[in-house]
């Protein structure tokens, strides 16, 4: 009976940290026509996508092979190229936040000491990882760092967290750090470890989208500058970001699209994806509201998108 007890509990998975969370107080609950009805207005915000570093993952995780269209391409299983980002939002009057965290300067000069080392780092292959920019570089220059958001509570969006000020706010989507999984038993040691002594998680609050669009809206700041949708499917509390700046506005897509090729042809991420059925309408939805508003830049989870860009997958 014992045995039996233990092998569901493994099944079942553990939570994705142990680290605290609770209701975020900021954001307001909204809906998509509100979004819509300011989104290609010029915004004030900056925004500036910083390269943390380049790696090499297995491109069945970051592309369903299963998927007819990537079966059509021909596409393998091989280390595909992608990198680390971290996003920074410079809000003219609530200050300076980033969107996911690139990665600690311990992966480049202390490997051995970082959150992400022994176990973890030969299953993720941080050996492969080359590194630019890690957040403490960033934050050396910058001086100030006034809120976290994260697309989601995977490795490599929380990696820069060690380098992160204690004391500064961090917000993820909801039910993100409560979601169970078989491979959490493996990663949940290195994220708390990355978590260590910092705020507990808030969890931006969502309700169904009035006007049917996406699964939830929340104006973040409270003045149409920033807006986070729920996207369902890579996690349970997936979120993707639409900021409104001088030039117009920019998606964050977190990893509900990993690539620049699973973008391009609408098949989501692999086998690092919980739902893929939901991904896969999460990601119709963000690319009917870019095939809407044209002029709106995209960041993808792990790839550049554009001619620049050199994140194609091969064969």
């Amino acid at each position: 009976m014992k045995t039996i007890f233990l092998l569901a509990v493994v099944l079942s998975g553990c939570a994705v940290t142990s680290h605290a969370s609770r209701t975020s107080a900021l954001g307001t609950k909204s809906s998509s026509g509100a979004m819509l009805a300011v989104l290609d207005a010029a915004g004030p915000i900056a925004l500036e996508t910083v390269v943390s570093c380049d790696w090499e993952v297995d491109r069945s995780g970051l592309i369903n092979l299963d998927h007819p269209t990537a079966r059509a391409a021909g596409l393998t299983d091989s280390p595909e190229p992608i990198q680390v980002y971290f996003h920074v939002l410079r809000h003219p009057t609530r200050g300076t936040f980033i969107v996911d965290t690139g990665v600690e300067r311990a992966l480049r000069d202390a490997p051995d000491q970082a959150a992400y080392a022994g176990l973890v780092a030969k299953f993720m292959h941080l050996e492969r990882m080359k590194v630019h920019q890690p957040l403490a570089d960033w934050l050396e220059r910058e001086g100030r760092l006034d809120g976290v958001f994260l697309t989601h509570l995977h490795s490599d969006h929380l990696s820069g967290m060690p380098d992160v000020p204690h004391g500064t706010p961090i917000y993820s989507g909801p039910g993100e750090a409560a979601s169970r999984g078989a491979l959490n038993f493996l990663a949940q040691p290195a994220l708390n470890r990355a978590l260590e002594g910092h705020e507990p998680i808030s969890e931006l609050q969502f309700q169904p989208d009035p006007d049917g669009r996406f699964a939830g809206v929340v104006d973040v700041f409270g003045d149409g500058t920033l807006w986070a949708l729920l996207m369902p499917g890579h996690t349970v509390g997936s979120l993707a970001f639409v900021a409104r700046t001088p030039s117009g506005p920019v998606l964050m897509t977190g990893d509900t699209s990993h690539t620049r090729w699973g973008w391009e042809h609408d098949v989501e991420p692999g086998w690092f994806t919980d739902d893929h059925a939901a991904n896969a309408a999460s990601l119709a939805k963000l690319k009917q509201l870019v095939a809407e508003h044209p002029a709106m830049q995209v960041r993808l989870g792990h790839q550049p998108l554009g001619a620049e860009g050199e994140g194609h997958a091969a064969r």
